[in-house]
């Protein structure tokens, strides 16, 4: 049955947003759900949120983490084949989020999906642009790339069993299990309607580690690949002329002017040097690229069906 389901979530000192998730989770038209969480050494009440919600715990120490490792655990201790992966800083924006991400599995051949990702209205006008680029509003649910993102995702554990994702990347192993994926023949699906609110208020540095992590990722899955100083000048530029175009016509640009400027400079400039940096993950690399978070709140429905009212 393709509602029967386990949600995989990943979290590190989430109480701020994890009641949130919860109580999406809790409204969805699709309730034959096991939920379990993964902990990374949370010393706030992230673990007593889920241990009031009837999730099952799983806990990975903190030197021992990386996204894919997490994944792994979770996915582990799931019973059921649809596995669903989410961030513990999102939640769900509709009641059918669930039943929209995991229809797509009615056809044998998919074995991922993936849903949209918009910011709250207090995000950074960059990131809500990248959202709106990498998320649109037109499902496809045979996409010719593997990208996909595992904020919001779900696969096949059948499939996992073949190929657990990469424990050694420091990011995008959603990104190396898809291309595995497409490899295999198999299909990645795309579900605009399977929509979720991500909070990333990330400082300057926060937004540099997350791109430089991913890049290092990037360079790791692809060492064909090359970021130059070419393209750091060029992509910089270009993102930030676009976004104060878009600010402007948008009646947002005296608001977001600042941002633009550091948002753009700190991703460009944290992906080249990922590129560069071909050394381990330090321990001093794995705090800071895995134990930054961010802040909440909400947006507008674009749809028939009525968006969940959270409490």
């Amino acid at each position: 049955m393709i509602g029967n389901c386990s949600i995989i979530i990943r979290a590190y000192n989430e109480e701020k947003h994890l009641g949130r998730l919860f109580e999406g989770i809790e409204r969805q038209t699709l309730n034959d759900v096991e939920v379990i969480l993964v902990d990374s050494g949370s010393t706030d009440s992230t673990v007593a949120i889920a241990e009031s919600y009837g999730a099952k715990l799983v806990h990975i120490r903190p030197e021992e983490f990386t996204f894919g490792r997490s994944l792994n655990y979770g996915i582990k201790e799931a019973t059921r084949e649809f596995i669903v992966i989410v961030s513990a800083h999102v939640y769900p924006v509709y009641p059918d989020w669930l039943q929209s991400l995991l229809r797509p599995f009615q056809d044998d051949r998919v074995a991922l999906t993936y849903g949209k990702q918009r910011g709250p209205d207090s995000a950074k006008f960059s990131e809500q642009q990248i959202f709106h680029q990498w998320y649109p509003d037109m499902s496809n649910l045979n996409q010719f790339t593997a990208f996909c993102n595992n904020a919001n995702a779900a696969i096949r554990k059948s499939l996992w069993a073949q190929n657990p994702y990469d424990e050694t990347l420091t990011g995008l192993e959603d990104l190396a299990w898809a291309e595995w994926a497409k490899q295999k023949e198999y299909v990645i699906a795309y579900a605009a309607e399977a929509e979720i609110v991500h909070v990333h208020h990330e400082s300057p540095r926060g937004v540099f580690n997350r791109y430089r992590r991913e890049a290092m990722a990037f360079k790791r899955i692809h060492p064909e690949a090359h970021f130059s100083v070419y393209d750091l000048f060029r992509l910089t530029m270009t993102n930030i002329l676009s976004d104060l175009w878009h600010a402007l016509c948008e009646h947002m640009l005296l608001k977001n002017y600042y941002s633009i400027f550091w948002f753009r400079a700190m991703q460009f400039y944290g992906t080249h040097m990922g590129y560069r940096d071909s050394s381990l993950v330090t321990p001093q690399l794995r705090e800071t690229f895995y134990y930054a978070r961010a802040r909440s709140t909400k947006i507008d429905s674009k749809r028939d069906i009525d968006p969940i009212r959270y409490k």
